[in-house]
């Protein structure tokens, strides 16, 4: 049973985490220029978005006569879209998540926090729902949810590797999973199916240490899960290395061939590389923009 002062403690660790990373994910998303890279796309609304040339199909009601009038082509006039779509994220609270090899890098969960946070934030401002999968907290608009968001974040799980959420998925919204997807892969591939059945499409970020990318462990070596649940200890830990590289590999051939097969994005990160190109990639990937 926990006790009272020590649930007290843990509560108020958690909330003293989420001002700050709220502050450097308001930063972070600050780079990424809305003008440049916003969710502006055709559809129905009043605002004028473009012209362009007439199309196949296009009835005669959608020519612009005054813009056409120029020249000899036939112009449309396009509106922009501005029905909210609702994004629905998870990000990997587990033990695995907290590892950096090194004191000068961020640890997987600290850069999935900041990524996951900044992109809700240009979401909300680019007037989109944002919430988590589940139950927990469904998709709203505004800054108070940005502030629910960052507190959910900040909370870890005492699991080895946390199993994606799949419930209560809205249909055909977007979605975003961010993890280092190292785990149990029926759980993500459990989550991806639902998902695709009530046509939510998405992107999976697969968050990695530079380390195990390259495994540069030699001779006597002791590998511990971080929530200290397994251990193993080699002698010749180079001899683990092709072995390692290999299995790495297939699992990425795995989640690339699931990604594929029900639509959704696959992208990788490292935590050694810029947050602000990782939060470029997931926001227009979010969008169908090109990687």
């Amino acid at each position: 049973m926990i006790q009272p002062l020590h649930l007290r403690e843990r509560a108020e660790a958690e909330a003293a985490r989420f001002p700050p990373l709220l502050a450097r994910a308001e930063h972070l998303a600050g780079t990424v220029l809305l003008g440049e890279h916003g969710r502006r796309r055709a559809g129905l609304g009043d605002d004028f978005w473009q012209y362009r040339p007439a199309e196949a199909g296009d009835s005669r009601r959608m020519i612009d006569h005054r813009r056409s009038a120029r020249g000899d082509t036939q112009f449309v006039r396009e509106r922009e879209w501005q029905i909210a779509q609702s994004v629905m994220m998870w990000i990997d609270q587990g033990a695995s998540m907290r590892f950096a090899s090194d004191d000068k890098l961020p640890q997987k969960i600290e850069r999935a926090r900041l990524l996951a946070l900044a992109s809700a934030i240009l979401l909300v401002r680019a007037g989109e729902r944002v919430g988590l999968t589940g139950t927990a907290l469904p998709p709203r608009s505004g800054n108070q949810q940005i502030q629910r968001l960052a507190q959910m974040f900040s909370q870890d799980s005492s699991a080895d590797y946390a199993a994606p959420e799949h419930r209560a998925m809205i249909p055909h919204a977007r979605a975003v999973f961010i993890s280092d997807f190292l785990g149990d892969m029926a759980d993500v591939r459990l989550a991806l199916t639902k998902a695709a059945d009530r046509g939510v499409r998405g992107v999976l970020l697969q968050v990695l240490d530079p380390s195990e990318e390259a495994f540069p462990f030699r001779g006597r070596t002791i590998f511990e899960s971080v929530g200290g649940t397994l251990a193993h200890e080699t002698m010749k830990a180079s001899d683990l290395r092709d072995r390692y590289l290999d299995r790495l590999a297939a699992r990425k051939a795995e989640l690339a061939d699931l990604t594929r097969l029900t639509g959704w994005r696959l992208g990788l990160h490292h935590t050694s590389d810029s947050a602000q190109s990782a939060l470029l990639w997931l926001y227009r990937a979010l969008d169908g923009g090109t990687a």
